[in-house]
């Protein structure tokens, strides 16, 4: 596939293979039955074309009713649309990879997966297929330590065998990146980490684009709470200008901040309103001074740094980046 064939609401970015992904898609992260099956059905309509999910969050099966219902619909065909999921931890042994990936397009009533990604460079062991954090009776992890680097192979030979259509990573750090590089006959397509303003990774970023891998961004909201005026950067009065100017909301704007970062956006909803919102972000462009407020809100602060894990030997949070 190299470009998608219907309407899409937002631009089209190239990756290193020649294949095109769209810039926002819709993250379904702790969105479950029905209510994110109306959520992708919703996001199809406004626009969308990348919808991402995961094995992990439990949503495989309505995220596919959805879009196979939109196809019938001829609203979309299966080309136009572009569906990212990925390889649980638990599934890191070699031999384990295209039995979860068959899981996976069972799950989705799909015949291939445009995007597959390893969730986690740790794993644990395969005890269960809905066992995703195994423990020993005193509480202790059953972590199973594989290399990474043999599970890239497994996820290579999806693409060979035609099971996925691209291949990437999803919180590598980046000397676990270029382990990959220095190994792989498939190059990672993609890395997807948290970025928000809160962390905005530009130093990850710009690793990662040195080297030809696209970064799509998930909670660039920073799990958004409004009743408790959370996160700042949505509430600060110089964003609240910016947005002004602009006639747009401070939440535009910082999606707007993370897209000239170069980032690819996942942005989770279940408000059409918001769907809406999200995708207008193309007619206008921030300044550098604009941007460096943004760069401001910069804690390095994680929403999900499951340090429960942290004894694993390929934990990617123990350096700068």
């Amino acid at each position: 596939m190299a470009k998608l064939t219907s309407e899409c609401a937002c631009p089209l970015i190239e990756m290193n293979n020649g294949c095109y992904i769209p810039a926002i898609g819709l993250g379904t992260y702790e969105v479950t039955g029905d209510v994110l099956k109306g959520a992708v059905k919703d996001a199809i309509d406004c626009g969308y074309r990348l919808i991402d999910t995961a094995y992990r969050h439990q949503n495989e099966r309505e995220l596919g009713a959805a879009v196979r219902e939109k196809i019938e619909e001829g609203v979309i065909k299966r080309s136009d649309i572009f569906i990212t999921t990925k390889l649980w931890s638990t599934f890191h042994e070699p031999n384990d990879v295209e039995y979860a990936c068959q899981l996976s397009l069972a799950n989705l009533g799909l015949d291939y997966i445009d995007l597959y990604l390893i969730h986690w460079p740790f794993s644990f062991y395969h005890i269960s297929d809905t066992d995703f954090t195994p423990q020993e009776y005193d509480g202790t992890y059953l972590m199973n330590n594989v290399d990474y680097i043999e599970t890239w192979r497994a996820m290579e030979y999806l693409v060979w065998k035609g099971l996925v259509r691209n291949i990437g990573l999803s919180n590598f750090n980046s000397e676990q990146i270029d382990r990959i590089l220095k190994s792989c006959y498939i190059k990672p397509v993609v890395n997807q980490i948290e970025c928000s303003p809160h962390i905005n990774q530009k130093k990850l970023i710009n690793f990662c684009w040195e080297r030809g891998i696209r970064i799509i961004s998930y909670t660039p909201l920073a799990k958004a709470n409004l009743n408790r005026k959370k996160p700042d950067f949505l509430f600060d009065e110089d964003v609240i200008g910016i947005s002004k100017k602009y006639q747009k909301t401070p939440a535009q704007i910082a999606l707007k901040f993370l897209l000239q970062m170069g980032t690819i956006l996942i942005p989770k909803s279940t408000n059409r309103r918001h769907m809406n919102e999200n995708m207008q972000i193309f007619d206008f462009y921030l300044t550098e001074d604009e941007m460096n407020i943004m760069g401001k809100f910069d804690k390095g602060k994680r929403t999900s740094l499951l340090l429960r894990f942290s004894n694993s030997i390929h934990y990617p949070f123990n350096i700068e980046f």
